[in-house]
């Protein structure tokens, strides 16, 4: 079962913030890496003893993640307590190692948006073994049973909107391409989300994995604007990889004739917008996902238990509302 909540409800859900194990000692902030930069920040003294809260996502490599890092790294060392976290740059198995590592350093909450939604059930089951609670945000775990509470956004709706958005761009009908990422379940709900909203005389001509990621995503929209020279759109499940689209498109001197839509509603995605380049994104609010997972981990430090997930609302930004969100920043 679902709880549905907005992007303002979700803003209210820091007031308990004050449910934490300590009380409210400084913190400083001390860095390591692990072939990639992870940040931990510890207390110098505590008048009470302290909570450690880890958090992983797939990569650091996504505005999105560094964003959402900055929000919850904030919260917990304004709440006296230790934050630490690492960067598996898209390596589901490094991610297990460092969700061990962390258990290891003596975490009491997991905040986790897994990589691989399947794979991530070692991590998980090495959490609930050693007592350590789990926040799943973002992208669901398979295994839900597992998690301790779950607060994700509306992925299949952010789909849905951008596929009827190319309806109404394309009524005479298109040749679209889909820039996926199977490994993750809001991903592919995003894409399922988008394919099922399509009209009959929308041809999905090619799907291909860009990993969600800029870099990533060029060789196979680069492969598809090749075999299929006529096409129409791309539509890819993150803003990322949508830019990453945009840069083939411009190189192909096709940047705004190919219609390119994405997921997050990201500042750059935002900014290619009003540049003519994108043409609309399923906006998320990570905001919200931050904000409400800081707060979702202190509710169960607390002793509250969550039998429902909570769902984050989702919906279109597109050429014709951008002046309501605005470009440089998240909404």
């Amino acid at each position: 079962m679902k709880k549905v909540i907005s992007f303002a409800m979700s803003m209210m859900l820091g007031a308990s913030l004050l449910y934490g194990c300590t009380s409210g000692t400084a913190s400083t902030s001390l860095q390591s890496e692990e072939t990639a930069s992870s940040s931990s920040s510890a207390s110098d003294s505590t008048e009470e003893e302290s909570c450690m809260i880890g958090m992983s996502v797939p990569s650091m490599n996504n505005p999105y993640f560094i964003y959402i890092e900055d929000i919850i790294k904030s919260k917990v060392e304004a709440n006296g307590d230790t934050f630490v976290s690492f960067d598996p740059q898209y390596d589901p198995m490094k991610q297990i190692s460092q969700i061990e590592d962390m258990i290891t350093q003596g975490i009491d909450v997991l905040i986790l948006c897994p990589y691989d939604s399947q794979g991530i059930r070692p991590a998980l089951e090495a959490c609930k073994e050693k007592g350590v609670l789990v926040v799943n945000f973002d992208n669901r775990v398979m295994d839900t049973d597992l998690a301790d509470a779950i607060l994700v956004s509306d992925n299949y709706n952010a789909g849905k909107v951008v596929g009827e958005r190319v309806n109404e761009d394309f009524p005479d009908g298109a040749k679209v391409a889909i820039l996926n990422s199977p490994v993750g379940e809001s991903t592919m709900d995003r894409e399922n989300g988008f394919k099922e909203a399509l009209n009959d005389n929308i041809e999905v001509v090619a799907i291909q994995d860009g990993k969600g990621e800029l870099q990533t995503a060029m060789e196979p929209a680069e492969n598809i604007l090749q075999a299929h020279p006529d096409l129409d759109a791309f539509f890819a499940v993150t803003d990322q990889a949508a830019l990453g689209c945009v840069a083939v498109l411009e190189g192909a001197g096709k940047a705004g004739q190919v219609h390119v839509y994405g997921i997050d509603g990201s500042p750059d995605g935002k900014k290619a917008m009003q540049d003519g380049t994108m043409h609309g994104s399923g906006a998320q609010s990570p905001k919200g996902l931050a904000e409400g997972s800081v707060d979702l981990a202190y509710r169960l430090l607390a002793g509250e238990t969550f039998e429902n997930e909570e769902v984050v609302e989702t919906f279109l930004i597109s050429p014709d509302n951008l002046d309501e969100y605005g470009v440089d920043s998240w909404q």
